[in-house]
């Protein structure tokens, strides 16, 4: 039996965007989103092989300049943004960060230019899911339907126990070895920088 590769690449596409992990009590709770749809790195990857879809990486520019992007990915568009005066954040032990005000805006007209409606299929990535998922709840609100949440981010999960407890190294874009860039390209850079 001949299978042609058109037919082939049709049932990968088909296959590789049903929702993985349809059952949220699979997701933490802080990673939950409205619309209820997850992906995994790896499965974003497989997902990615359809042209059509599109990767909005929502991590800050900084996060972006410092530890790179996804070579797939589409755009940046920061959900929170690094003010220029940071204030420390003991609990947290890290800088804190506010939301960007132009978000919703900046993701419109990248979608209008693009080509974009609100049944595309988007997957947003952040660090390690959380801020993935509080976006993915904006363009819900937006009347987007199609946003998935990458629920393992680029960095990963934090390992419960053993010499690595507490560093994300459990999963993650760049754990799970997908491809990697240090250097943004145009289309990729913040539509505001441009």
């Amino acid at each position: 039996m001949f299978i042609s590769k058109q037919t082939l690449f049709a049932a990968v596409v088909a296959l590789s965007t049903l929702p993985f992990l349809a059952q949220a009590a699979d997701v933490p709770a802080k990673k939950q989103t409205e619309l209820g749809l997850y992906v995994t790195a790896v499965e974003a990857a497989d997902m990615l092989l359809d042209p059509d879809v599109v990767l909005v990486d929502v991590r800050s520019r900084v996060e972006v300049a410092f530890v790179g992007i996804p070579k797939r990915a589409n755009v940046n568009i920061p959900f929170k943004i690094m003010p220029g005066f940071a204030e420390f954040n003991p609990e947290k032990g890290t800088y804190a960060m506010v939301p960007n005000p132009d978000f919703a805006r900046v993701f419109e007209e990248y979608a209008q230019e693009n080509g974009m409606t609100r049944d595309s299929k988007v997957i947003l990535i952040c660090r390690s899911g959380g801020r993935s998922a509080r976006a993915a709840n904006v363009l819900a609100g937006m009347g987007y339907t199609n946003v998935y949440s990458l629920v393992d981010g680029v960095e990963g999960d934090k390992a419960s126990d053993g010499p690595q407890r507490g560093q994300r190294v459990v999963n993650g874009w760049k754990n799970s070895g997908l491809e990697w860039s240090y250097k943004l390209s145009e289309m990729q850079v913040y539509p505001e920088d441009r």
